[in-house]
């Protein structure tokens, strides 16, 4: 079992979340840093993949800046997704020799390991075919969107915990015109992020066999400074 670095990043804009992942690729391509999964929970946000189209976004683009909701168009493969609090986000920066630098074998890997993590609280998320994600009753509980660079890749997963479902209706989420849900709605109970984060993290390192090590986020921002000169 390989070493790796967990950390809890809070909340944090996806401005900042970005720009710390693309210093952690630059980083983990250099073999300067293990694999690390970053947790993250934003504020309210839609993203739009290379594949995405704007149309996907229903609301005009005024209506989004009055409520404070940024929009970023980035480099993950899908369409358009939504992110915000009651969210719970995970960055795997991770080199892809660990599976073989098989890129469909990943995202399995990703779907695994938060199937896994639902199974917890009995719930039994499922795959469908062709669309990338875990599926709960019909309607999409994690999405999964992920860039891969040099063979270490960005971006990953978002497990909806307990947003704000409304939010969901501003885009069609992933282009795909289906319904979300969320744990809290499958469970009809609140759920927090601090039940969910640990789960997450544990069945994440079991189905990628990498041994965490906790990282506060302000060591792996000096870390990083000390590496960077080298990147």
């Amino acid at each position: 079992m390989r070493g790796g670095w967990l950390v809890d990043c809070g909340r944090l804009s996806y401005g900042d979340a970005w720009a710390l992942q693309r210093a952690l690729l630059a980083a983990r391509q250099g073999d300067q840093v293990p694999d690390v999964l970053l947790l993250v929970e934003h504020p309210a946000v839609v993203t739009v993949g290379r594949a995405g189209r704007t149309s996907n976004i229903l609301v005009p683009r005024d209506l989004l800046d009055a409520q404070g909701i940024e929009v970023h168009h980035v480099e993950r493969g899908g369409d358009v997704t939504y992110h915000g609090p009651g969210q719970l986000v995970g960055y795997p920066i991770v080199n892809l020799r660990a599976v073989n630098e098989d890129v469909v074998r990943y995202v399995r890997l990703l779907e695994a390991a938060l199937i896994q993590a639902l199974a917890v609280w009995g719930v039994e998320g499922e795959r469908r075919r062709g669309f990338p994600g875990v599926w709960v009753g019909g309607a999409k509980i994690a999405a999964i969107g992920i860039a891969v660079k040099r063979k270490v890749t960005m971006h990953g997963f978002a497990l909806n915990v307990e947003p704000n479902l409304s939010h969901f209706d501003l885009i069609n989420p992933c282009g795909l015109g289906m319904p979300v849900t969320s744990l809290a709605r499958v469970l009809g109970r609140t759920v927090t992020l601090d039940e969910v984060r640990p789960v997450v993290a544990r069945t994440f390192a079991e189905t990628f066999e990498i041994a965490f090590e906790p990282v506060p986020l302000d060591a792996l921002r000096a870390r990083l400074g000390a590496a960077a000169p080298h990147a």
